[in-house]
C-alpha cells in the first residue's frame, strides 16, 4: 500500500515518461495478440522457417534483444520501417477512451512524454483511440533510438539528449519491469504499471490503477 503522503516523493520531477503499450491502455486489450501474429507471419514468410520456429524465434529474440527487430535486424538484417509498417497495421476496436485517465496526465505538472519500442505513428494511434491525443510534449518511438530498444541503456541515453530530459528529476511509468532498471539506475523514480506487483530494488512503486495513482500525486 502506498503512503498517504505519496506526492512528496515525486514533488522533484519535472518530466513524466510513459511506456504505451500495456501501460497506457490495460492488458485486457489484447492488442499484442494480434502483433505476434503478424510477428510470426513475417518471420515465416521471410526467413522460410515453420510457424513453430517463428514463434520461438520471436520470443527468443524478444528476451535477449529487448524487441523481436532488434533480434532481427542483428541476426538477419532485416529492414526496420517496413516491418513496423506492417506489425503494427492491427485493428484497435478493444481500445476505448478514458476521460479519466485523460484529466489525471493533464493534471501533471512538467513534461509529459510517451516512449515506447514500438513507433511514433503506431503510439498516435494508441493514444487516439485512448482519447490521449495532446496531452504529451512528445512521443518517441524506437525509430528516434536508431531501433535500439528498451531496456539498452543507450536506447534511454538517446531519447533523453533527444528530450532534453534529466533523469534525475523524471518518472518511468512501464508494464515490463526489465524496462526500469536502468531508468531506476539513472536515478529516475519508476513506477511499474501492471496487474501483478513484483518485488525489486528497481522498482520504487507499483500500480494497477494508474489514474488512481496519478490522482495522488498531486498535493
Amino acid at each position: 500500500m502506498e503512503t498517504p503522503h505519496i506526492s512528496r516523493q515525486f514533488a522533484h520531477v519535472r518530466t513524466w515518461v510513459f511506456d504505451l503499450d500495456n501501460t497506457l491502455y490495460p492488458p485486457e486489450a489484447r492488442l499484442f495478440d494480434q502483433i505476434d501474429r503478424r510477428m510470426n507471419d513475417y518471420v515465416m514468410r521471410t526467413l522460410g522457417v515453420t510457424r513453430a520456429e517463428a514463434d520461438r524465434m520471436r520470443s527468443e529474440y524478444w528476451h535477449a534483444h529487448g524487441t523481436t527487430l532488434a533480434g532481427l535486424i542483428a541476426h538477419h538484417g532485416v529492414d526496420p520501417e517496413p516491418y513496423l509498417v506492417e506489425m503494427h497495421d492491427i485493428a484497435f476496436d478493444a481500445l476505448s477512451p478514458d476521460p479519466d485517465l485523460a484529466a489525471r496526465i493533464g493534471d501533471l505538472p512538467g513534461r509529459r512524454i510517451v516512449y515506447t519500442n514500438g513507433s511514433r505513428p503506431y503510439a498516435e494511434r494508441v493514444l487516439a483511440a485512448r482519447g490521449l491525443t495532446g496531452l504529451f510534449d512528445a512521443i518517441y518511438g524506437v525509430e528516434h533510438a536508431d531501433y535500439m530498444p528498451k531496456p539498452q541503456r543507450a536506447a534511454y541515453e538517446a531519447i533523453f539528449a533527444m528530450d532534453g530530459c534529466d533523469p534525475t528529476t523524471g518518472a518511468m511509468f512501464e508494464d515490463d519491469p526489465r524496462n526500469l532498471a536502468v531508468p531506476h539506475g539513472m536515478g529516475m523514480r519508476t513506477v511499474h504499471v501492471a496487474p501483478v506487483p513484483l518485488v525489486a530494488d528497481h522498482i520504487h512503486h507499483h500500480t494497477d490503477d494508474l489514474p488512481g495513482f496519478l490522482a495522488q500525486l498531486l498535493p
